[in-house]
């Protein structure tokens, strides 16, 4: 009986409150590139505009994730959303009673805001997706470690090609060799973290890993041609030119990438590899037509030590 006349006197109440009006957005969606998600909810329609007569209810799937009791001043926060809070609570009096969370807690799923002020009450549904933005595509991450790959074995190949033809002194070929191979390993971890989808710290460091160690390239190309070479011409001049530029513009397009979610400057940083791609591809056939020339031909190093040594025949007889 006493059940009945309290069901009865709640009805009678809430037929004489005033309905708050809330408005947000029915569909919001967030992507890798978000770091919060702000799930709106506004008032309309506020009377009082005073926070000690609000409360704030936030639900996910009907359980509640966040409250706020206004006249407490006490916050009730779900562990399992402890980034919760609301998006400004001195604007709360004035209607904003949207919520805050970080992307790795606003999972996927139909949230809804509730706000009562005194007896009035109001609610509002939406459902939270996930979009298919990203930081890079996946056809731009293949292209990028690709391009760092096809790096990797035109220097090797240009290192095996100048080894065949060429007496090489012990510690020059070593040098070379350490030095590709430690690019070698440093790239090949940044592209293991790289080519994880998502804008993470650790996507951004394997980018950077894979990117900048390159510079290592443009002293050992300038190495390699100096084995070949006792005077560099001018070609391989303008090789090694090639190479820096291009390493440049790339580290230029790596950093203007890293703050940029989703990204609008990966040409820059492809094209910057390209070039130097292109640059290892046209010092690898320089390298192998001037060795070619040069086979029936003693190397200009020698050809100077050759004389020297009939000389000193000479004298000694």
């Amino acid at each position: 009986m006493w059940l009945l006349a309290v069901s009865v006197l709640l009805g009678a109440l809430r037929a004489g409150s005033a309905q708050l009006s809330l408005v947000g957005t029915g569909v919001i969606e967030k992507n890798d590139c978000n770091e919060t998600v702000v799930l709106p909810c506004y008032v309309t329609n506020l009377k009082e505009n005073n926070e000690n007569l609000m409360l704030v209810t936030w639900k996910k799937q009907g359980d509640i994730i966040f409250s706020y009791h206004g006249g407490k001043k006490e916050f009730n926060i779900n562990p399992s959303f402890s980034s919760a809070r609301l998006l400004s609570q001195p604007d709360l009096i004035k209607g904003v009673a949207s919520l805050v969370l970080s992307s790795a807690q606003a999972t996927v799923g139909n949230y809804s805001c509730e706000v009562i002020e005194s007896n009035s009450v109001g609610e509002i549904k939406m459902e939270l997706r996930n979009s298919s933005g990203s930081w890079f595509l996946l056809v731009e991450r293949a292209v990028i470690i690709s391009l760092m790959s096809l790096l990797v074995v035109l220097c090797a190949a240009q290192l095996s090609v100048i080894g065949l033809k060429y007496e090489i002194e012990s510690q020059r070929k070593v040098c070379s060799i350490v030095a590709l191979v430690i690019f070698a390993v440093v790239a090949g971890v940044g592209a293991a973290l790289f080519v994880q989808d998502g804008y993470t710290v650790q996507s951004q460091a394997g980018l950077g890993l894979t990117v900048i160690p390159a510079v290592i390239l443009v002293p050992l190309q300038y190495v390699m041609f100096g084995i070949v070479f006792d005077s560099l011409p001018q070609a391989t001049l303008a090789l090694i030119g090639l190479k820096l530029l291009g390493y440049i513009i790339a580290v230029v397009g790596f950093a203007l990438c890293v703050p940029a979610c989703p990204q609008l400057h990966g040409s820059v940083l492809i094209a910057g590899l390209a070039i130097m791609a292109i640059a290892s591809l046209l010092s690898l056939a320089y390298v192998f037509i001037m060795g070619s020339r040069m086979k029936d031909h003693p190397h200009p190093g020698k050809a100077v030590e050759e004389p020297l040594n009939d000389a000193k025949g000479v004298m000694l007889e």
